[in-house]
């Protein structure tokens, strides 16, 4: 991947996410035995259970995840989530597992705020954190379902073994309770998953055409004239996601920064969509 200032910035934000959802792991949730949504959930039950490292589980984990999304979803997507990652991990090491509160309630509050703007930062960067993240957005490119609803039935899962595995139902419906609230926390900084198409009004068809293709999304070219000065251009109308729109976004940028770019919600899609 081309090294420059704005990859250099989407690496920071994407550490000082790891860093909040570092101190959310070993400050609120683990010190009171509760879980995280996603794989850092699973990898919190075995360490509960077998006492072993939990960030060293998180890391290992994660390996064959993203081992299958560098050839199921893209290079930049899976680097950027691996940083994510590797630096949660690192903070979760460096970060003693104490309790600075005794009410797991409050606990799993602001746990899971710290754990959603963390992850919600990483999203807004263009990478995940990794683990079922992952998994939702294979599984979404190839079946056309909600990818908070496949996220939720994982989750649930897994909350429901912690119930089972330490007879504490407690923490069950606290972590639950967490998970919304990490929810909540992510929705504040970043839009969730739903399609978009982008009306792209540009004079470099054939530039951005190009890398527009690299999405594997389909594009349609419009011709176009301006009704006011007259001039003709090329209109690019495309269909892509959430997860693929700051990235979108980019590359128009890059490519053509006079570009005229509209871009709405798009309610349903019927036809041929590609989403693998």
């Amino acid at each position: 991947m081309k090294i420059n200032t704005e990859s250099i910035r989407d690496v920071l934000l994407i550490v000082f996410g790891a860093a909040l959802i570092g101190f959310g792991f070993n400050l609120f949730l683990i010190s009171h035995q509760l879980l995280s949504g996603g794989l850092s959930g699973v990898s919190m039950l075995v360490g509960y259970m077998t006492q072993w490292n939990i960030g060293w589980l998180y890391f290992m984990l994660n390996v064959p995840l993203f081992i299958w999304g560098w050839f199921a979803i893209g290079k930049r997507y899976i680097y950027l989530s691996g940083v994510s990652v590797a630096a949660t991990v690192l903070f979760m090491q460096i970060t003693p597992e104490m309790r600075i509160n005794g009410d797991p309630i409050i606990a799993g509050v602001f746990g899971g705020i710290l754990v959603g703007i963390g992850t919600g930062l990483s999203f807004r960067a263009g990478g995940s954190t990794g683990g079922f993240d992952i998994v939702g957005s294979i599984v979404t490119r190839r079946h056309d379902f909600p990818l908070c609803i496949f996220l939720f039935c994982l989750n649930g899962v897994v909350v429901l073994m912690l119930g089972l595995l330490l007879k504490n139902w407690d923490l069950a419906l606290y972590s639950m309770m967490s998970m919304f609230v990490t929810g909540k926390a992510i929705d504040i900084i970043h839009i969730r998953q739903i399609k978009i198409t982008a009306f792209i009004i540009t004079s470099r068809k054939k530039e951005l055409l190009e890398k527009l293709l690299r999405f594997q999304r389909g594009v349609t070219v419009i011709r176009t004239q301006g009704a006011f000065t007259e001039k003709e251009y090329d209109m690019l109308m495309t269909v892509t996601t959430r997860f693929e729109l700051q990235e979108l976004k980019k590359t128009i940028m890059h490519t053509d920064p006079k570009a005229f770019v509209n871009i709405v919600e798009t309610a349903g899609v019927m036809g041929l969509f590609r989403r693998d």
